[in-house]
């Protein structure tokens, strides 16, 4: 769900200002069109489209329209949140809350595949996801969102580590020596959830499992502006969103956030 992680720092979350489902749709892809550097048009046209031939609501107030190019490059989403709820004509009749528009290059079919997978899994499986009537504004939406993309990256992570030793086994088995490649990735550490404790008079401390992202975020120059100016921070290729923030006495703040590496 990494696509989704994305487009939340990159602020492609909205609250949908029409409930009518063609208007939605349309926000939604002019949300991505705008993207810089993407230099695709048309997407609203390959949306509609694609949903008068296959309704793409999935149910428990969620839809994931998307549409397809052949161009390469990066899939990219973008999210829409209606309080109210639309008319979507999913299959469970129920109004739909979140829409989850990707932007799906050709090369990309099978990262596509992976994603709405792990999307429509969490949905199933995780309660929360399901309770979007409740949820008041943005902040609450992103937050749920957040949590739900850290229970999905460490759900993967058994499943993806296990890949890994195959394919390992694999290169160690073949003829004549494989080529050095790329580590790959552990999924759960993917995302991290780490507190910024922050004292008048002293630099802001970190707290987080992970060494490496301590000592680079405490080091960070402007780490709490950003937050508090824009909700997320950026530094040495570690992505910082927040969560939320308490406020302690005396004139203590901590800052609950998300973590991750570009």
């Amino acid at each position: 769900m990494k696509c989704i992680l994305d487009a939340l720092h990159d602020g492609r979350l909205i609250e949908l200002p029409d409930n009518q489902k063609g208007r939605a749709l349309e926000y939604l892809a002019t949300l991505i069109e705008a993207i810089p550097d993407l230099g695709v048009e048309g997407i609203t046209e390959k949306v509609v489209a694609r949903e008068q031939a296959h309704n793409t609501g999935i149910g428990k107030g969620w839809a994931c329209p998307h549409a397809r190019s052949p161009v390469h490059g990066e899939m990219v989403c973008s999210l829409g949140w209606s309080p109210a709820g639309i008319d979507y004509g999913a299959p469970d009749c129920e109004p739909v809350h979140m829409v989850v528009m990707y932007f799906v290059p050709e090369s990309q079919k099978n990262s596509y595949l992976k994603e709405i997978s792990s999307l429509a899994r969490a949905i199933q499986t995780q309660p929360e996801m399901q309770d979007l009537k409740s949820l008041s504004d943005l902040n609450d939406v992103r937050h749920k969102l957040l949590d739900a993309i850290t229970i999905a990256l460490a759900s993967t992570a058994p499943e993806a580590k296990a890949r890994m030793i195959q394919l390992e086994v694999r290169h160690a088995a073949a003829a004549e020596p494989p080529a050095a490649a790329p580590l790959p990735i552990d999924l759960a550490r993917m995302v991290a959830a780490i507190s910024i404790v922050v004292v008048p008079g002293a630099k802001p401390i970190v707290l987080a499992q992970d060494r490496d992202i301590v000592q680079a975020l405490e080091a960070a120059p402007n780490l709490v502006p950003q937050l508090v100016d824009k909700s997320r921070a950026e530094h040495q290729g570690l992505h910082v969103l927040l969560r939320s923030l308490s406020n302690y006495q005396p004139d203590r703040v901590v800052y609950e956030c998300f973590a991750f590496r570009s």
